[in-house]
């Protein structure tokens, strides 16, 4: 796993993340908190199968934040218990020796909910999307750019770089 120092390293001299808010903010001593940038809910099935050919993703409908005054920078989404798609404010571009794994934030996990994710790929290059869960049976209010999630480095052997479909998301 990547500490802090070899993450700046990458940061700095490999573009490893971009578009992030505050650096010093969300790096951590062993990876990088993730924002939400854009939360989407759920309005139509999805499908899986194995070739892919049938593949159904549901872009989902945009939640619009709320500001709760007209002067504030930021706005709130107010979240029912439920799934939802995160996507991130940040862009991730992985080189071929490096895979990252991302967990829920503690303190997400301490306001009943928490996020899911799949293993982010060598060469994977665009922002991250991923699962939040609101099991709270309150709910869970989430300002703009919170941090929700970790990311956690890898090194492997050098492999094929990743070219599916959400390569360069923008």
């Amino acid at each position: 796993m990547l500490n802090k120092k070899t993450i700046i390293d990458l940061i700095e001299k490999k573009n490893l993340i971009e578009s992030y808010i505050d650096q010093d903010k969300q790096l951590t001593p062993n990876g990088f908190d993730l924002t939400a940038g854009k939360i989407f809910e759920f309005k139509v099935q999805g499908a899986l199968d194995f070739s892919n050919k049938e593949r159904v993703i549901p872009e989902g409908k945009e939640l619009l934040p709320q500001k709760i005054n007209p002067q504030d920078k930021f706005g709130w989404w107010d979240l029912s218990p439920g799934s939802y798609k995160v996507r991130t404010n940040e862009s991730v571009n992985l080189p071929n020796n490096l895979i990252a794994l991302a967990f829920s934030r503690t303190s997400l996990l301490r306001a009943g909910a928490l996020t899911q994710h799949g293993v982010w790929d060598a060469g994977f290059r665009g922002r991250g999307e991923f699962i939040l869960t609101v099991q709270n049976p309150q709910g869970l209010k989430i300002k703009q750019n919170a941090r929700v999630a970790q990311l956690t480095f890898w090194v492997i052997e050098a492999t094929i770089a990743y070219q599916g479909i959400y390569k360069d998301l923008k």
